[in-house]
């Protein structure tokens, strides 16, 4: 995102953090449709993004397009689309956000979201025919979302649910691994906590996540959950990815860098 997107966003969530107590699961369904329905039309996504209308202009067609919907989902909205954004795309992504925080927020204390989504990642990426049924282009959105629901129903929660359906909705040319990824950021940030992917040949014990989790909050300055994948091709040591900083301690990548410097 650009600045002045970045500074958008800000604002956006300081409004939900005003209505924050008005707001439920439903407000934050409610702002998911109305990405799909912008998302689905250029000249609705121009007209909204376009810092040259008037701001009342935006909220007047916000109001025909959605008075259906609740009183706290249209000030979130009237607060995204009445800021400036870089792009179209940036605010799509935008309402998108705030749509993830807002169904962040409603889910039980000991509810994990970013755990059952990066479940669903690893299902989806170790199952070559689900991932296609998901992640192609050529698919219908609905039948992927019915194929959400078969798979999650009863499984997980109605806020997992809501997120992973939305996002085979529309995926905005983005694959279902980092779709799945960022919203779990999202999620975990909107509980203040970081999640960190850690790979390894075998899987952790307790003892050596708890040890890992302590050292990681230590170092990234914030309670943190640790999402493992276990990959038998990592040689010795753990890879660990806390957004987009990568912590290689393999001794696959040590081999690596030794030779490049032998090599110079």
């Amino acid at each position: 995102m650009g600045s002045m997107s970045r500074e958008a966003l800000a604002s956006a969530r300081s409004v939900f953090a005003d209505l924050g107590d008005s707001a439920d699961l439903a407000t934050g369904e409610q702002l998911l449709d109305a990405g799909r329905v912008i998302g689905s039309s250029v000249q609705l996504q121009s007209h909204l993004a376009d810092p040259a209308i008037d701001v009342t202009a935006k909220k007047a067609l916000l109001e025909r397009l959605f008075g259906s919907f609740s009183e706290t989902a249209r000030a979130l909205l009237v607060s995204v689309v009445g800021s400036r954004w870089s792009s179209s795309d940036d605010l799509l992504a935008g309402i998108e956000e705030i749509a993830f925080r807002v169904i962040a927020s409603t889910a039980p204390a000991d509810s994990a979201i970013e755990n059952e989504l990066f479940a669903f990642g690893a299902a989806v990426s170790s199952d070559a025919q689900l991932e296609l049924a998901i992640g192609t282009k050529l698919g219908d959105s609905e039948s992927k979302a019915a194929l959400v629901q078969r798979l999650l129903g009863g499984k997980a929660s109605a806020q997992t649910l809501a997120i992973v359906t939305h996002l085979v909705r529309q995926p905005r040319g983005r694959r279902i691994g980092e779709l799945l990824r960022s919203a779990a950021d999202t999620v975990a940030d909107q509980s203040d906590l970081l999640v960190a992917t850690v790979t390894s040949a075998s899987r952790l014990g307790d003892a050596q996540v708890i040890r890992l989790e302590r050292g990681l909050s230590k170092q990234f300055g914030r309670s943190l959950r640790i999402n493992q994948v276990v990959d038998p091709d990592v040689v010795g040591g753990l890879r660990v990815q806390v957004r987009d900083e990568v912590i290689d301690g393999t001794v696959a990548t040590k081999l690596s860098l030794l030779r490049l410097q032998l090599a110079g």
